[in-house]
């Protein structure tokens, strides 16, 4: 695989630290959270809720902060510093790129299924942090995602076929 390719079975997000992030619908602001990590999700076939609570957990305990007292690099989750998190559903991280120009979605989970596993997931997130500190995008909905980056820092998490092991790799 080039590192631009997505494969498929593998549920992926994007973990990106924010100042603030916000989801508008129909020029309607939906969410908004302030310092902590907006996450773009996919649902891919073959997930389960136990990736989905994986995920959840990675998430909230993912070191993306510094100590500031300390001085230590990357000590720090979302948790640790109070921060907001923002879900959004995006299934094109699922696309296919290696042929051609158009990506292929086959490797996404159908949308009723997606959903159901998608919302789970989030309510993972939500129970193990404070629910008032999770917001959410909409799904399947047409968004408009505001960010303002930090750092910047962007991750790519991902379960592969060996949904034991959730690997990171940086996006630089």
């Amino acid at each position: 695989h080039s590192r631009w390719s997505i494969a498929n079975n593998s549920e992926k997000a994007i973990l990106q630290r924010v100042l603030s992030a916000s989801v508008t619908v129909d020029k309607v602001k939906i969410s908004e959270i302030g310092k902590g990590v907006l996450v773009f999700a996919a649902i891919a076939p073959g997930d389960t809720e136990k990736d989905a609570e994986n995920l959840a957990n990675k998430i909230l305990k993912f070191k993306l902060w510094d100590d500031e007292e300390t001085g230590a690099r990357w000590k720090k989750g979302v948790m640790d510093i109070e921060g907001e998190v923002l879900c959004v559903s995006q299934f094109t991280l699922l696309a296919k790129t290696t042929k051609g120009t158009k990506p292929d979605f086959h490797g996404a989970c159908p949308p009723e299924e997606a959903s159901k596993l998608y919302h789970y997931f989030l309510q993972k997130v939500k129970d193990g942090y404070k629910e008032d500190r999770v917001k959410n995008g909409k799904f399947q909905a047409m968004m408009e995602v505001a960010l303002v980056n930090d750092g910047p820092v962007r991750f790519r998490n991902n379960m592969q076929m060996n949904k034991q092991q959730l690997t990171r790799n940086m996006y630089v």
